[in-house]
């Protein structure tokens, strides 16, 4: 499977990334240094690898972990709650995070072989994703090793 993430964009201008309407598998990196506009690569900066086969595609998911970050309404997101235990100021750090999706192009509520098989794909994405970067630096991002990065605390 030949997955093509997009360039790294500001968590903030997530809005401007391509085919964000669809199901797929995203990565989230902290850096220091701008990477937007940067074709995405396994950097040791990505902290978390996520996937959503939602109706509301990878747009709805990415908003969810900004409701989580922001303490905002709405759907929230579990990744996000591993974040806020070490960050207890979301909007700090959503100035440093950085993220590049992979979307894959469907219909979520459709029956059809073709639709199903593309979900199933995304979900097969997201742990390859997780042994490229596991292969590459001897363990998972952080944020998605349950044993090391615990849930906050509401």
């Amino acid at each position: 499977m030949i997955m093509k993430f997009s360039k790294w964009e500001k968590f903030d201008n997530r809005e401007y990334l391509e085919n964000i309407k669809y199901p797929g598998i995203y990565a989230i990196a902290i850096s220091k240094d701008d990477i937007s506009g940067i074709q995405f690569e396994y950097i040791k900066e990505i902290v978390y690898f996520g996937m959503t086969n939602s109706r509301s595609g990878l747009k709805g998911r990415l908003n969810a972990f900004n409701n989580t970050l922001r303490d905002k309404s709405g759907p929230g997101h579990g990744g996000a709650e591993r974040f806020r235990y070490d960050y207890e100021n979301g909007e700090n750090l959503a100035r440093k995070l950085y993220v590049a999706v992979c979307p894959f192009p469907c219909t979520v509520t459709s029956i059809l072989r073709k639709d199903l098989e593309t979900m199933g794909e995304v979900v097969r994405a997201e742990y390859l994703a997780f042994a490229n970067y596991a292969e590459q630096y001897g363990n998972l991002p952080k944020y998605n090793d349950k044993q090391k990065s615990p849930k906050r605390k509401k």
